[in-house]
C-alpha cells in the first residue's frame, strides 16, 4: 500500500515505517530462536491485533514450535483499557510443561497480559514470556515489562500493522499516529 493511499489521510504522521518494522521483526525472530533452542515452544497470538507481527514474528523464528491463538478484550471500541478483561477464544489444547511465549500487538496499560501471564502460570506452564511489537510504558497501570520488543513509544494512540481502532486501520503497512477527530466524540 503506498503512503498516499486513503486511509494514511487519517494519520497525524508515521510512527515507524514497514522496513523498520520487518528489521526489527526478523532480529527478534533471531533472539527468540538462540533463547528457545531445545524448549518445548508454545507460540500464542493474542487476536486480533497481534496477527500481521504474529505471521510475521513466527516466520523468523527457527525452531519446531506449537501455534494457537486466544482472543481477549478488554478495549471494546474504546481508545483506552476499561480494566476488565475478557476471554473470548481459549487454547485449543493444554500448555501444561510448555514454555510459552504470548505474542501482542501493544503493552499499554499491562493488565490484558498480567491476567494471561496468571492464567497460564495456573495452567502449568514451564514458563510465560511476552514478545511485544510496540510498549507504551507510559499508559502502564501495573507492574509488567516485556520480555522481547521492538519499538518503545510515545503515549500517543496508534494504527496499522494489525492494530486498530474500532476494527480499522490494521491493513495499514506502517503503524501511525492516529488523528483525535477520528476518535474525538467517545
Amino acid at each position: 500500500m503506498d503512503c498516499t493511499a486513503k486511509l494514511y489521510g487519517d494519520l497525524t504522521k508515521i510512527l515507524v515505517k514497514r522496513e523498520d518494522i520487518a528489521v526489527a521483526v526478523k532480529r527478534l525472530g533471531e533472539q527468540i530462536t538462540k533463547d528457545y533452542e531445545g524448549h518445548e515452544l508454545m507460540v500464542v497470538g493474542i487476536l486480533k491485533g497481534a496477527i500481521v507481527f504474529y505471521s510475521d514474528l513466527i516466520r523468523e523464528i527457527d525452531l519446531p514450535m506449537r501455534t494457537d491463538f486466544m482472543a481477549v478484550s478488554s478495549y471494546g471500541s474504546a481508545t483506552k483499557s476499561s480494566g476488565v478483561v475478557q476471554l473470548r477464544k481459549d487454547l485449543d489444547r493444554p500448555v501444561e510443561g510448555m514454555d510459552v511465549l504470548i505474542v501482542e500487538d501493544i503493552v499499554d496499560s499491562g493488565m490484558t497480559l498480567s491476567y494471561l501471564k496468571r492464567v497460564f502460570q495456573d495452567r502449568g506452564a514451564a514458563s510465560v514470556r511476552i514478545a511485544t511489537l510496540l510498549d507504551k510504558p507510559a499508559r502502564r497501570r501495573v507492574e509488567l515489562k516485556a520480555d522481547y520488543f521492538c519499538f518503545t513509544i510515545p503515549d500517543e494512540f496508534v494504527v496499522g500493522y494489525g492494530l486498530d481502532y474500532d476494527e480499522k486501520y490494521r491493513n495499514l503497512p506502517d503503524i501511525g499516529v492516529l488523528h483525535p477527530r477520528i476518535y474525538a466524540g467517545e
